[in-house]
């Protein structure tokens, strides 16, 4: 299979970012994709919505649906579930994409702030997989895609935002055990990270990360086109890197996916460059 074309996708967090572009690279198959967030209006800090994704999805050739949903709350992950396979007839793939970041050390994390990355990073990886499981039991192809780092107990990674690396890590730590339980029944149940920073509204949250040495989302949502159309039955549990995947793919020029390509590129958090 070399194309998503009439795949059902369900993506958290997809109104802008790299989930926004992995939504896109579907459509452009002529996938079906329901944008899963909270951005039902306007945000003047954050540019789009679930509408204005949904809309780009038709746009783009594919079948929008725009979901408010808070992947914290059990109901309305549910009730998205069940509004996507009414719509298009089942589910095929979830990409856990919503992610929440505060990069501090202990004591300047606000409890608020670390309750808030455990219950979207890793619980809510977890319940939209428990949620999208009985449907993607019934799927030709299924496949469960979690955008989370390769796990590590490097204390390197941890020192400097305990909070962050424990809810990032907690969403890899979900995809192992996931994969473990489901990968032998024929679910695909694997991770996909960057191999360097990229350009996206979150590094709002990281200060003094240098745009013009960044990669663009779509270089994500190229791999992980290339992760989601392979065969499910025997491909789970990996760590995937997105350069790594592409090279495998026959990519040998990333130079188009450099927001600067005469710059330096940043690696990203969790891995050694």
């Amino acid at each position: 299979m070399t194309s998503l074309a009439g795949k059902t996708l369900f993506i958290t967090g997809a109104s802008r970012g790299i989930g926004l572009a992995i939504a896109l690279r579907a459509a452009r198959d002529g996938a079906n994709v329901a944008i899963a967030a909270k951005s039902s209006v306007p945000n003047p800090k954050l540019p789009g919505t679930i509408h204005t994704a949904a809309q780009a999805v038709n746009d783009a050739g594919g079948r929008g649906l725009a979901l408010k949903c808070d992947i914290r709350e059990e109901d309305e992950v549910k009730a998205a579930m069940a509004a996507t396979a009414d719509a298009f007839g089942g589910i095929d793939i979830l990409v856990n994409n919503a992610s929440a970041i505060w990069l501090a050390g202990a004591l300047d994390t606000p409890m608020k702030r670390f309750d808030l990355m455990q219950q979207v990073n890793a619980r809510g990886s977890f319940l939209c997989a428990q949620a999208a499981l009985p449907y993607l039991m019934q799927a030709a192809n299924p496949h469960i895609l979690t955008l989370a780092p390769p796990p590590s107990l490097d204390p390197k990674w941890w020192a400097p935002h305990t909070g962050y690396t424990l809810a990032k890590m907690g969403m890899s730590f979900v995809t192992l055990g996931l994969a473990g339980e489901f990968g032998p029944q024929g679910i695909a149940v694997n991770a996909l990270w960057p191999r360097t920073i990229i350009a996206t509204d979150a590094l709002n949250m990281i200060p003094g990360v240098e745009i013009p040495r960044c990669r663009t989302p779509e270089i994500v949502a190229d791999a992980a086109h290339v992760v989601l159309v392979r065969e499910a039955r025997g491909f789970h549990g990996r760590f995937l890197i997105d350069e790594e995947v592409l090279r495998e793919a026959g990519v040998t020029d990333f130079a188009p996916y450099a927001v600067e390509a005469s710059q330096t590129l940043l690696p990203d958090l969790f891995l050694d460059p």
